[in-house]
This record gives structure tokens, sequence and C-alpha cells, in this order.
């Protein structure tokens, strides 16, 4: 009995532990033969940037876009000579190392400040919210549903867009920064440059020439539109800036 028990002691019991990843193996022997696997470090350790690297990154240039000036002619009806739509589109020095697929234009400005008479000029048919109440409602003094004319307005540019049509106009009032906003973050999300026609017009101009239209806007309403009308930034992502003034008379 005593031999048997002996036996049973000197007989190798399994290893069932999960050590090994399978319950059951035995664990394998290590020795001079047989090394310990080598096990990979996940942790690598930290390497400190040259400083060097940090001096090459470019950083955004501020206030590089172009500003003109223009000044509204006797004969509005003069188309004036070298239009841009006569132009290639050409992306703007320091912008994008890529050429632009266009341009979309906003006109900043007062009913009564010259925007219509500027298009006209050009032989362009801007995308205007006047132009859908008309086509929307039958009535371009339709003033009940803004959120739909703006957003039919700005799905409308969307599909310019799309095609690639090179140049692309928006005729609004476009008084501050955040009404201009949704139309910059469109153009640049498909590649397009933006620039700004800012007629910087005074007030009593435009509520003089507001008198002699036939169809007038309340000069109430100007004025009002007038102390929220805000000029363009290159800060806000436009890459050239017109600004068109009345002609100085004695």
């Amino acid at each position: 009995m005593r031999e048997r028990m002996k036996r049973r002691k000197k007989k190798k019991t399994e290893n069932l532990s999960e050590a090994t990843g399978k319950v059951g193996q035995q664990k394998p022997l290590v020795d001079e033969h047989h090394p310990e696997p080598i096990v990979p470090a996940y942790e690598a350790p930290d390497i400190a940037a040259p400083p060097e690297v940090e001096a090459d990154v470019p950083k955004p240039a501020v206030n590089d876009g172009r500003m003109e000036t223009e000044v509204q002619p006797e004969s509005p009806s003069v188309p004036p000579p070298g239009v841009p739509e006569q132009q290639p589109v050409v992306a703007m020095a320091g912008k994008s190392p890529r050429k632009a697929k266009g341009v979309v234009v906003l006109a900043i400005g007062l009913p009564g400040s010259g925007k219509t008479t500027w298009f006209k000029r050009r032989g362009v048919t801007p995308l205007s919210s006047d132009m859908l109440r008309n086509i929307l409602f039958d009535d371009v003094d339709e003033q009940r549903y803004q959120g739909l004319v703006f957003s039919t307005l700005r799905s409308l540019l969307r599909a310019r867009l799309i095609a690639r049509m090179p140049w692309n106009y928006v005729d609004a009032t476009n008084l501050a920064a955040n009404e201009r906003r949704q139309w910059i973050k469109m153009a640049k999300g498909f590649g397009y440059e933006v620039h700004a026609v800012f007629f910087d017009v005074p007030v009593e101009v435009c509520l003089e020439r507001n008198r002699r239209r036939e169809r007038q806007v309340k000069e109430e309403l100007i004025q009002g539109m007038a102390l929220k009308l805000k000029p363009p930034k290159f800060e806000e992502g436009f890459a050239k800036i017109t600004v068109v003034r009345v002609k100085k008379t004695d």
C-alpha cells in the first residue's frame, strides 16, 4: 500500500491554470535549450520632436486677400472693360496651392445702394431673393416666408457648385457676418473662393434713390438695416473685397 502511495506522489500533475492559454496544457520547459519567449513592449518611449520641426510649419497669413475700389459710373448701362466673367478663374496667391474651382460673389449693401445696377452692367443674372419671391409666390413683395426663400436660394447655389459653374453671384443685403457665414462655408466646402462686393453708399443716397423707385422699401426699414450693416472683413473668409462707392460731386 505504501509503495503505491509513493508512486502516486511521484507522478506529475497536469497544469489546469489559464496562464498557458489553454486549460490542461502544461507550461513549456524553460532552460538553455528552450528560453523564455520574447514579450513585445507596447509602451513606446517618449521621443521629443526636434525644435526645428515646429519652426518649419508655415503659419496661416492674416489679411492676405485683395482689396479693390470701384466708383459707380454716371452711365450704369455701359459695361466695364474686362469684367471678371471674361477672365479665367485663378486662385489667390498664398491662399491655396490648388486652383480654385470657381468664385462665389456676395453682394453686400442696403436697398438702393446700386447692387441691381452693378449686376446689370456685367450682364449677370444673380441668385436673388426678389427673383425667388416672384417665382414662388408671383409677388416680389411677399415677406411671410423668409426661411423658405433663403433655404431655396442656398439650394440653388449648391446646385450650381455641384455643376461646377465658375462664376456665381448672390444678390442679397447680407448685412452682418452671421448672415454671410453660411454662404462662405458652403462655397469653401466645394473648393470655391468667395469674393465680397461691398456697396459703401450713404444711407441718405439710398433713401433718395428709393423714393424714385416704382417699388419702394419703407424708409424706416432701410434706416434699421443701415444700423445692422457691417463691412466685410478678410477674417470672414473672403479672398477679395471690392468696395463700390458713389462718385463724389462738388
